[in-house]
């Protein structure tokens, strides 16, 4: 039972750091914070996501790209430019590797407004530090697994961010329905969606990049939305664009 409570505990807080800091926030800006809520959700990212922690600024110039250059060559991570998704997963990871690194060339145009903290990124980024949290998870799941196949789930929680991005960047360009005809491949995934906090509302997310809520339809719950919204009123954030008028029902 630890086990599955874990799992599910790092699930939903990589998740939400993902969608929350890095997506909304470092890719888009959909809403604004004081530079020292800036440090505490670096923070509180790094301590969530552990071994498969991006850097917002890598993360948030990689995501602009793929809006830019969707479905495209260009594209850092499109079903369109790969075999499998291991391939695209790989992809990802050279493609992130190489901005982190700067060892590309990236237009200033996609780097504007970025959270930076080029100390704590490189001590995060580093082998060190995704070693230790394998450990650490290791060590876990040595204390507390009950049965071998709990182990299974061992390789996920490693790599949880890149599973979570394979999963919409991947199925969410493949698998789902349109309420927005688009230039491109983007579906929402999931009718409402409770294991993806808003995330496999791909169509939505393409059709409007800045809106802070990934949710159109009245039954497109999006759960980070919420959450946001509960931030803004203790005013730990501020909404700079306010979410477009849902879509009335089919």
């Amino acid at each position: 039972m630890v086990i599955f409570i874990f799992f599910a505990a790092i699930w939903y807080l990589s998740l939400f750091s993902q969608t929350f800091f890095q997506h909304r926030y470092a890719a888009h800006g959909a809403f604004t914070m004081h530079k020292g809520w800036e440090k505490f959700f670096f923070i509180f990212t790094y301590i969530t996501q552990g071994s498969s922690y991006m850097s917002p600024r890598a993360y948030g110039i990689m995501h602009r790209l793929h809006h830019a250059h969707t479905d495209t060559e260009l594209d850092p991570h499109s079903p369109s430019n790969s075999s499998n998704i291991f391939s695209m997963m790989w992809s990802t990871r050279t493609a992130y590797q190489d901005i982190l690194h700067d060892r590309v060339d990236i237009d200033p145009r996609y780097t504007k407004n970025l959270p930076t903290w080029a100390g704590f990124d490189k001590f995060a980024n580093s082998t060190v530090s995704r070693l230790l949290w394998v450990a650490a998870y290791v060590l876990f799941f040595a204390f507390f697994a009950t049965s071998p196949w709990q182990y299974l789930l061992l390789p996920i929680v490693v790599s949880m961010g890149a599973f979570h991005g394979a999963i919409v960047n991947w199925f969410a360009h493949k698998y789902g329905y349109i309420n927005f005809k688009l230039r491109n491949t983007a579906m929402n995934l999931l009718f409402v969606d409770v294991l993806m906090l808003g995330e496999s509302y791909h169509n939505n997310h393409h059709k409007h990049p800045s809106s802070v809520n990934f949710g159109k339809r009245w039954f497109e719950i999006d759960p980070s939305y919420l959450i946001i919204k509960g931030l803004a009123w203790l005013r730990i954030i501020k909404v700079v664009q306010l979410p477009k008028n849902r879509l009335a029902a089919a």
